[in-house]
């Protein structure tokens, strides 16, 4: 069962990044606004629970494909991993992967004399799967290893366009709310931050 929802998820990402390359082709011909594809990959730190308390930060990163199609509003599509050898000081590691896309809006600003640089934006909401590895997740049949569920990702964040393609990712925060067994309330809500590079690839002639 676990394999065909993996499968699902990925199947899914995959047409959702194919639509969003297509919408992003055809909108330079049929819409106004800033058209862009960019792609992100950063270094991610989280604050993050197993049941109510206690806490703990562990990091990773992302990958992220978006695209804006029309005045601004767009989709985002995210692949993040993070890992832990000793979540909440239990002893007990933690990998945790999520897959999850959506719709993003962004506000784009060309910046500096030459208007050369630009500043973008964003905020987003996202919907999708979390997978929780190497652990252990307590339920009503039994103990697990590993675990998959439902996730949701709320947030946004700040790009700083340096070149026509090259940009940084100055700052991104998010909210991250995943439904893995825990033996209680069967929830995380999870602070995850974030920066790093981006590259862009402008649609507009």
């Amino acid at each position: 069962m676990h394999l065909r929802r993996n499968s699902f998820v990925l199947l899914t990402m995959l047409v959702v990044a194919t639509c969003v390359l297509s919408a992003q082709q055809k909108s330079t011909n049929g819409y106004p606004g800033h058209q862009e594809v960019n792609l992100a990959v950063t270094y991610t730190e989280q604050y993050s629970n197993l049941v109510s308390t206690p806490t703990f930060w562990y990091n990773g990163g992302d990958i992220e494909l978006s695209a804006q199609v029309y005045h601004g509003l767009g989709l985002a599509a995210n692949i993040g991993g993070t890992q832990t050898g000793n979540a909440a000081g239990s002893g007990v590691g933690l990998t945790l992967i999520t897959a999850t896309f959506g719709p993003r809006y962004t506000f784009y600003r060309a910046v500096g004399a030459e208007r050369k640089r630009s500043l973008a934006i964003f905020g987003q909401g996202l919907i999708g799967q979390a997978w929780g590895l190497n652990s252990y997740f307590p339920s009503t049949s039994g103990a697990q290893t590993d675990a998959v569920n439902f996730a949701l990702q709320v947030g946004g964040g700040v790009d700083l366009g340096l070149t026509r393609h090259l940009g940084v990712r100055v700052f991104q925060g998010d909210w991250l709310r995943t439904q893995l067994p825990n033996g209680t309330t069967n929830v995380q809500n999870t602070l995850r931050l974030g920066a790093g590079v981006v590259f862009r690839f402008p649609q507009n002639r």
